[in-house]
């Protein structure tokens, strides 16, 4: 916890996952506190469970399975000493759809390179 208020946590490549009725919580990094020494092993991407009501498990677990969508960690926030995380519903790019992004950002960073050198 004390990490987490520190803001030592890293969701960059963290997903959820509803397993045997449980919602999971995948390589969310949390830094090990730095003044908590010699208290044995910290593995700091363990998987960490959520609490959440049987009927927001049940949705969500319709929800990946129908859509094929992916529950992804959109914050970490506190709440009355809770620490919660806000989960949102994505769906993946296609090989096309990754192409035409990195086609528009390269267009847009020539098009900032070429206004720098005009001013």
């Amino acid at each position: 916890m004390k990490s987490l208020r520190a803001g030592r946590v890293q969701l960059r490549d963290s997903y959820a996952r509803i397993e045997g009725g449980q919602a999971l919580l995948l390589k969310m990094n949390i830094a090990a506190y730095a003044q908590a020494t010699g208290f044995g092993a910290f593995s700091p991407e363990r998987t960490r469970r959520l609490l959440l009501h049987r009927f927001e498990i049940d949705r969500l677990a319709g929800k990946l399975e129908q859509d094929r969508l992916a529950l992804i960690p959109l914050s970490v926030y506190f709440k009355n000493g809770l620490a919660k995380v806000e989960l949102g519903l994505g769906r993946g790019r296609t090989m096309y759809d990754k192409r035409h992004v990195l086609q528009e950002r390269d267009a847009a960073m020539e098009m900032r390179r070429l206004h720098a050198e005009y001013r």
